[in-house]
């Protein structure tokens, strides 16, 4: 069956960085573009980022423009988000999502993982 595995959450300092890896299996990974998602208490899920199957087109939500990058490596079937200069209200459950389409919408998207948790201290 098809798996989502995030890593690479945990607490960081307010301008501190963290690297977000999902892991995929059971499905063909270079056919599907991959979204992340983050969700904090209270607020609906929110898009972060979306990177395209095979060209590598990426998108983000403005909050994180020029701080957070998507990227896949197709041969290890893993996606990754690269966040720098991270800002308390960065916090939340991230969710890396398997589409068809590097879409916004999460309702999209066909695969999710279990999510991994990011907190940043002020």
């Amino acid at each position: 069956q098809v798996q989502l595995v995030e890593s690479g959450g945990g607490l960081v300092q307010a301008g501190g960085s963290l690297r977000l890896s999902c892991a995929a299996s059971g499905l063909a990974f270079s056919n599907y573009a991959m979204g992340w998602f983050r969700q904090a208490p209270g607020k609906e899920r929110e898009f972060v980022a979306a990177i395209s199957q095979s060209v590598g087109m990426t998108y983000y939500t403005d909050s994180v423009k020029g701080r957070f990058t998507i990227s896949r490596d197709n041969a290890k079937s893993t996606a990754y988000l690269q966040m720098n200069s991270l800002k308390p209200e960065d916090s939340a459950f991230y969710y890396c999502a398997a589409g068809l389409s590097p879409q916004q919408n999460h309702r999209l998207y066909l695969h999710w993982g279990q999510g991994t948790q990011v907190t940043v201290s002020s």
